[in-house]
């Protein structure tokens, strides 16, 4: 379709409606300019989750650019638009298929803010996000969760609760809460700095994050030891909170901001080279400090230097280059892209090349690799049907390359997926590509990966000793 023939009323859009009140308010709304870049040529379409799911223009990404055009010119911020918005992943698929490099993440972020300070939401929905808001971001609430839940999962009242028919009886967002909860383990203590193994290459700082420090501890168990094994100095502060993502990508603006204040100055005490992140999701936030910091003086200069730092664990040890040895590991390996690791931050060759150096093990491709999982985030809690549909495909993927072990870089990917498969009657092992690597250089099994990797997070962790 070419620009002359886009035509938003024939497409499913309304007519102009006469504005009540500006959707925006003068606080960072939409870049016009940005949205100028939108040639309406259509490349996104196949690459977006929504569109693939309903095939409503509205629910496009160059469809949401347009009313974020109207919007602009005064339309009012409706139920229809705010939804429009709130099912849109953020994945950046769109991003990738763009032939004009618009740039619709920094649309979609700044429409999010536009919507929580201009629109009122349900007070349910207002209820609901206020509880996720205030309990994932805060790694201290998510760890006092854990208890109970370890109970909660070891007395089977889940199988119960399913049986009953008292499950389906909750909220949908509810539901998928309860059901995207990992199986849960004890969680070691990681030591504030772990010393390099042989000759030390470099001082690197571990962001712990929050659902990856407080129900995938064994991740950053691993990560620290590759990178140690690496000649790396580990630093993993205390009192490191939580980076922003959830809430800068929840249109929380001051809440994200606040957080990257405080892990800006976390970090530029530990006196490190780079910041390693290995959430795909927090390392795509961790690189728009800059321009989220932009409008303050105090902070601008010092959001962008912290921003150079930040590498994600493949990208980094790629650049790294490796001394240590890697052991044999013959296994199949379905290895899945997390969206904000290769759309929002492009990286797709590194972790490939990482799990393809290991001797033994076969990277098989996913079918349509690029299309999201419907983890996004907190969208798989939010949106729960349209996450549920995306995960079934994603999970019938990753069953159709007929590997022994799915491989993917995001606690969010992880539990979707791992969740669906469960929910369609296959347990296939997952894990992370760091517990991949750490078992290649430390001699473990495939067996013994295997074993780790299917009875969930926390199983099967080695003390650190130093």
């Amino acid at each position: 379709m070419t620009d002359s023939d886009w035509n938003p009323v024939l497409l499913g859009f309304p007519g102009t409606r006469q504005a009540v009140s500006p959707a925006f308010d003068d606080h960072h709304p939409p870049d016009a300019a940005l949205i100028g870049d939108c040639v309406h040529c259509g490349f996104c379409l196949p690459a977006c989750p929504t569109y693939s799911l309903w095939g409503e223009e509205m629910d496009s990404p160059r469809g949401r650019i347009y009313q974020m055009k109207e919007a602009l010119e005064g339309e009012p911020l409706d139920e229809s638009m705010v939804r429009s918005f709130d099912q849109c992943l953020g994945c950046m698929a769109c991003v990738t298929a763009c032939p004009s490099g618009v740039q619709y993440g920094k649309l979609i972020d700044a429409t999010r803010p536009q919507i929580e300070r201009r629109y009122r939401r349900p007070w349910m929905d207002r209820l609901y996000r206020g509880l996720i808001y205030r309990l994932f971001p805060y790694p201290r609430r998510l760890r006092l969760v854990r208890g109970p839940l370890r109970v909660y999962q070891a007395s089977r009242l889940g199988s119960l609760l399913a049986r009953t028919g008292l499950l389906a009886k909750l909220p949908a967002p509810l539901q998928a809460m309860e059901s995207l909860a990992p199986r849960l383990g004890p969680a070691p203590r990681l030591p504030e700095r772990i010393s390099a193994t042989g000759e030390r290459r470099a001082v690197v700082g571990l962001l712990a994050g929050c659902v990856q420090g407080s129900f995938f501890p064994d991740v950053n168990a691993a990560t620290t030891r590759i990178l140690a094994a690496e000649g790396c100095d580990v630093v993993v502060p205390r009192r490191q909170g939580c980076c922003g993502a959830l809430s800068a990508h929840g249109g929380r603006e001051e809440q994200a901001l606040d957080f990257a204040r405080k892990t800006i100055e976390t970090f530029e005490r530990a006196g490190v080279d780079a910041v390693i992140v290995n959430a795909a999701g927090c390392g795509s936030n961790l690189k728009e400090y800059g321009h989220q910091l932009r409008d303050d003086p105090d902070w601008a200069a010092r959001a962008e230097a912290l921003a150079a730092k930040v590498r994600d664990i493949s990208e980094f040890l790629a650049e790294l280059g490796p001394v240590a040895e890697r052991h044999p590991l013959p296994i199949s390996i379905a290895y899945q892209d997390a969206c904000h690791l290769a759309h929002a931050q492009g990286i797709r060759s590194q972790p490939r090349s990482l799990l393809s150096a290991i001797p033994g093990v076969e990277i098989r491709e996913l079918p349509d690799p690029g299309m999201c999982c419907g983890s996004a985030g907190t969208y798989n809690m939010l949106q729960p049907e349209a996450a549920r549909e995306l995960g079934e495909r994603k999970a019938a993927a990753v069953l159709e390359t007929g590997a022994q072990l799915m491989v993917t870089a995001n606690p969010g990917c992880w539990m979707q997926v791992a969740t669906t498969l469960a929910r369609m009657g296959h347990r296939i092992p997952v894990a992370h590509t760091a517990q991949v690597l750490d078992a290649t250089i430390h001699g473990t099994s495939a067996d013994q990966l295997l074993n780790t990797a299917i009875n969930g997070p926390g199983t099967a962790i080695p003390r650190l000793t130093r």
